[in-house]
């Protein structure tokens, strides 16, 4: 019996039936896609650790292992939390869909049950009805969902594929991931479809036969604005909405949270592309075409700069080692500028250690090859020498925090003849006499006293000469005293540091080249020359290199499939609150029928309850948008007063555009329900609605 009554109810309320399947559908697809993501990443992680050998990182990504090493029986428990999150989510997003065609037969149950079905009964039949009209909506979700992944998956290694040292992304799956989600989801399913059962068979025959169910709201209300700017109809949308409250919270909560996330997600992407295009490529796009690393390559073992200059479209190439050593000044040395904005007294003793008398600070040594050195040495209009350093006579106001629009100041006064070094290792380093005047010291005859001293670590220290204190740095690809602000940076030629070098140390292990090319260059031809560089370089040492324009297009790549990611989930979020709104719609034509009549009655038009489905339609768009741009306004303005960026500067970039498709795809949706709703109830009988005191 149960079955032909549930055959038959469902053939004769296919509405009903497809707001269930939808729900289904979209719960599985969204499951299938976190899983299939998730074991992916997994998968990818193993790879790249089974790759690197490191076997311990390897063990801890394992909670149960193949004894041959393949596959895992289990995903992480970072995985197994977001997926109890987002079936939990869930169970409170969908499970209103069945609440509304369940609570549709209220009246049905309560005969049913005065002629003696058993509460367990009724609840049987509804989750019988439930595994139904879910199966085929459940496997369909969960297959789309795994190819969803796969191509979210293909076009993430599309994007990032000239990304320089990463591992190809190949998609995976594993029949243990296919029952977890099937489980995850038929669990959610059961939850979301017996919630609502119980609800329903535990109510007596007699409150089922007498149940209302025209709804009323619990008090009426009076809607200002709406019936300032709509009328009567306003008013009358304004109280119906109030009725579905409950029955459209899904709606309203899934349309509040992807409006706000997809709209902050677009202002977040675009304010990071601004600032990065601003303090990276931009801020260097005349310092720098080619950048190679030359790894565990001192600048003094390598011997392809003359041969990298002689290749064609190349025109500037500088060869350039980095090295951390400490510097010792006394507050007289500080310039009048930099004494007067409190000198060292910001610092919390992080950067800046004080001696009595001494400062030690930060020394950062950028060691050029020798030509690049000369030339740097001509545009800064000083002699052309090797045996002395630049120096870097700049200090950022520190107790200014705008990072983007930087106030500086001299750091010290005069350029002193010596400038003392100092090893940054803890250990002293044993000179005998004859090494301490050798080198450096003896090419500058015009220093007066042998400065040497002993810190208090054990350190030594070396003299040599500053050819010049400069505000003008090298065209080189670098930022300086970022972090530290009171770095205080040294330019010095590759020959004078082989001298210093064993006194000094402090040198990073791999050497950077600088490569120039024509101006107006493209990207075709920069990836030539960066083909040939890479030939020069091939055998002889081992290389990593990278071009701006290539740089730059990875940079867009990578923040498009970003975008796409966080994207899809905001439009799977819109998606359930669509759903609802279809569910709801047309799972309450009956319902509201009798509401129709009544306002015919009383001498309203078709228009004008046409005009009404309109209001109601544009508010339940308009309220989680308002939300959510309010959110977004607040947020931005704190995002940009982070950044120091200038609002008229973001708006001109703001991607009104995007958001503004999005919110009007989501209205298109929700215009639709209200439309194909508004078709069925348009033909109503007003005399048989009005007799029939039973009709919903």
């Amino acid at each position: 019996m149960w079955r032909e009554y549930s055959s038959g109810y469902l053939k004769n309320n296919r509405a009903a039936a497809v707001s269930v399947m939808t729900a289904a559908f979209i719960s599985s697809l969204l499951l299938s896609l976190l899983s299939s993501l998730f074991y992916n990443m997994w998968k990818y992680e193993v790879e790249r650790l089974r790759a690197e050998g490191d076997q311990y990182a390897l063990m801890a990504m394992y909670l149960v292992r193949d004894a041959n090493d393949e596959a895992p029986r289990l995903v992480f428990p970072f995985f197994l939390l977001v997926m109890a999150l987002a079936s939990f989510s869930l169970i409170l997003i969908i499970h209103n869909a069945f609440a509304v065609t369940m609570q549709a037969r209220v009246h049905q149950f309560g005969i049913l049950s005065s002629i003696g079905a058993t509460p367990k009964q009724i609840r049987t039949c509804l989750l019988q009805e439930a595994a139904v009209l879910c199966a085929a909506p459940v496997l369909i979700g969960t297959l789309l969902g795994i190819a969803g992944s796969r191509g979210l998956l293909a076009l993430a290694e599309r994007l990032v594929r000239e990304v320089e040292g990463r591992r190809a992304i190949a998609f995976g799956y594993h029949p243990l991931i296919f029952l977890f989600t099937l489980t995850a989801t038929a669990i959610t399913m059961y939850i979301s479809a017996w919630l609502p059962a119980r609800k329903l068979s535990v109510m007596t025959p007699l409150e089922a036969i007498r149940n209302n169910r025209e709804r009323q709201p619990k008090r009426m209300g009076h809607s200002f604005l709406l019936s300032l700017f709509f009328g009567m109809e306003g008013e009358l949308a304004g109280n119906a909405l109030k009725v579905q409250r409950r029955a459209l919270r899904t709606a309203s909560v899934s349309l509040l949270f992807s409006m706000t996330a997809f709209t902050l997600m677009q202002c977040f992407f675009t304010l990071s592309e601004i600032s990065t295009r601003e303090t990276y490529f931009e801020k260097y796009q005349d310092a720098w075409d080619i950048m190679v690393t030359v790894k565990d390559t001192g600048i003094g073992s390598f011997g392809k700069t003359d041969e990298l200059r002689r290749i064609p479209g190349v025109e500037n190439v500088v060869v350039y080692q980095k090295a951390e050593t400490k510097l010792c000044v006394t507050k007289e040395e500080l310039s009048e500028e930099l004494q007067a904005n409190g000198g060292f007294s910001h610092d919390s003793g992080k950067y800046v250690r004080q001696e009595g008398e001494r400062f030690w600070v930060s020394a950062p040594i950028i060691i050029m090859d020798d030509a690049a050195f000369l030339e740097y040495c001509g545009q800064i209009g000083v002699s052309k020498r090797t045996d002395g350093a630049v120096i870097r006579n700049l200090i950022r106001d520190v107790t200014n925090p705008d990072f983007r629009h930087p106030e500086y100041m001299p750091y010290i006064n005069d350029c002193r003849t010596t400038v003392l070094l100092a090893q940054t290792g803890s250990a002293a380093m044993e000179m005998p006499d004859s090494d301490r005047t050798a080198g450096v010291e003896r090419q500058a005859p015009d220093v007066g006293t042998d400065v040497k001293m002993q810190l208090s670590d054990g350190a030594e220290t070396i003299e040599i000469p500053v050819l010049a204190c400069t505000e003008t740095v090298p065209v080189l690809r670098e930022e300086y005293a970022t972090d530290d602000k009171y770095e205080l940076v040294h330019f010095m030629p590759a020959s004078l540091w082989k001298e210093i070098e064993g006194k000094a140390g402090g040198a990073e292990k791999d050497t950077c080249v600088r490569i120039l090319c024509r101006e107006g260059v493209g990207l075709e031809e920069l990836e030539m020359i960066q083909g040939e560089i890479e030939k020069s370089l091939a055998g002889a040492y081992t290389i990593e290199s990278e071009n701006r324009i290539r740089e730059y297009e990875t940079n867009d790549r990578k923040m498009q499939g970003m975008m796409l990611v966080f994207g899809s989930f905001c439009v799977l979020l819109a998606l359930i609150g669509v759903g609802n709104v279809f569910s709801n719609t047309f799972g309450f034509v009956r319902q509201r029928r009798r509401e129709f009549a009544r306002y015919l009655s009383v001498g309203m038009t078709p228009g004008e309850l046409r005009r009404m489905f309109c209001i109601e339609a544009f508010v339940l768009v308009c309220r989680p948008m308002l939300w959510a741009a309010a959110v977004a306004v607040f947020s931005v303005g704190a995002m940009l007063k982070a950044s120091y960026m200038e609002p008229a500067e973001f708006l001109m970039e703001a991607p009104f555009g995007s958001i503004a498709a999005f919110v009007l795809a989501v209205g298109g949706a929700v215009a639709l329900a209200y439309y194909l709703s508004w078709r069925r109830m348009r033909g109503i009988n007003l005399a048989e609605v009005l007799r029939d005191d039973t009709m919903m």
